[in-house]
């Protein structure tokens, strides 16, 4: 892919507002929030990489987000920091100290252009100010509100509905790159893949058996699954698949994992190990490439096992539009409860509405159908997927499974 400074889009750029007419040297790619915006930028980043070769490109993140960067062989350096205005317990602030201290380390950069992405429900002014202060002569983000004048370059944000990969590939449009392939794409290395076999062998998990991934993480109480239903999920897996359970988890979300993780304790059944607290984020995405099925919320692990085609029943609240960061590579079942107030993107309930209110029998029935759809496609005499989904059938283990059933469909 060739860069064409010509092909900016002359009836978005701010009026008055010349081009630049040679390849950026130095290019700054901010996306200061969760480790999954980050993993669903590698289509971006790669196009971008595709178009500047020669160019030195930076990924800025949140702590948190930069250590998915291991993943992405398109950027040369990476950058921390917090949300411009964003104080480190997550409240908004005023720190003039700390955000000047932020616009010198970007001065002393020497960037050519910063490329803004943001989400439906952010801004990218204060981050486009911040750049403009610094220096940066081109500033590249999506324009909702009037006054976009940080912004040397500039669109007018898709639909709200539009999926998040592709939101990040438009924006792209706004310096002349046209977009390629959406298909997000994570690298693994071999030392990263090496450590995870070890770390699920000391978990006893032995190497080439199947598992099942399960990961209670999430951002914000709304968009978790009630933890309690979680446990309540692994213990009917336990009990009703000869698969492997395997618990992910950061050590920042202890509480969450706990209930599943006195399951792990129990081990009733032999198959529940926990991995929580012990893997890099690198390590956790090569884990979920080798599952048979992965349950999660809509979380990092979403989208690792969407990249990786890994099948997977998700807990999807309807705190956003489901087409924004829906998985669109796997086979997946996603569930959640219809709310009036869909779509409030906010990360704690304020109308004290659950939307994930789902049954752990609906999560577990979900999630053996997936298998017994790969069985359909394998030979079962691989022996790579054994388990007794016919005691799914026992009234005395589900009573109410054809209700169940019926509502899931």
């Amino acid at each position: 892919m060739v860069y064409t400074p010509t092909n900016f889009l002359a009836t978005e750029k701010r009026p008055g507002q010349s081009f630049f007419n040679e390849n950026p040297q130095h290019v700054l790619v901010m996306q200061p929030d969760q480790v999954s915006d980050v993993i669903m930028l590698s289509p971006a980043l790669r196009t971008l990489r595709e178009a500047l070769p020669e160019a030195q490109i930076t990924l800025l993140a949140s702590a948190r987000g930069i250590q998915a960067a291991p993943l992405l062989p398109w950027i040369d350096d990476v950058m921390v920091y917090r949300t411009l205005n964003e104080s480190s317990q997550g409240g908004s602030s005023f720190n003039p100290r700390e955000d000047v201290a932020f616009i010198e380390q970007l001065r002393r950069q020497r960037l050519s252009m910063a490329v803004i992405f943001t989400s439906v429900s952010q801004s990218p002014l204060a981050a486009a100010y911040a750049c403009y202060l610094a220096g940066i002569p081109y500033r590249v983000g999506y324009a909702r509100e009037p006054n976009h004048s940080a912004l040397s370059h500039f669109l007018s944000p898709p639909a709200d509905e539009t999926h998040q990969v592709d939101r990040n590939l438009n924006l792209l449009e706004a310096i002349g790159i046209s977009q390629a392939s959406n298909r997000m794409e994570l690298t693994i290395t071999e030392a990263v893949e090496s450590s995870a076999c070890g770390l699920l062998s000391e978990a006893g998990v032995n190497e080439g058996s199947p598992y099942i991934v399960l990961a209670p993480g999430g951002s914000g109480v709304a968009r978790q699954y009630a933890p309690n239903h979680f446990a309540s999920v692994a213990h009917i897996l336990a009990a009703q698949t000869e698969l492997q359970l395997v618990i992910l988890g950061s050590s920042e979300e202890t509480k969450i994992t706990h209930p599943i993780l006195q399951v792990a304790n129990e081990n009733l059944y032999g198959n529940v190990h926990s991995l929580v607290g012990k893997t890099t984020i690198p390590e956790a995405a090569a884990i979920v490439r080798r599952a048979s099925l992965v349950i999660t919320n809509n979380s990092a692990v979403m989208h690792f096992a969407d990249t990786f085609g890994c099948p997977m029943v998700v807990l999807y609240p309807e705190t956003d539009f489901v087409s924004q960061w829906r998985p669109r590579n796997s086979a997946a079942r996603l569930l959640g409860r219809p709310a009036f107030c869909s779509s409030c993107y906010k990360t704690d309930c304020i109308n004290g509405i659950n939307c994930l209110e789902v049954r752990p029998e609906e999560v577990a029935i979900a999630a053996l159908e997936l298998l017994a759809a790969q069985v359909d496609r394998q030979t079962t005499s691989q022996g790579l997927l054994a388990y007794k989904i016919e005691s799914l059938a026992q009234p005395q283990i589900f009573p109410r499974l054809t209700q169940i059933r019926e509502g899931h469909e």
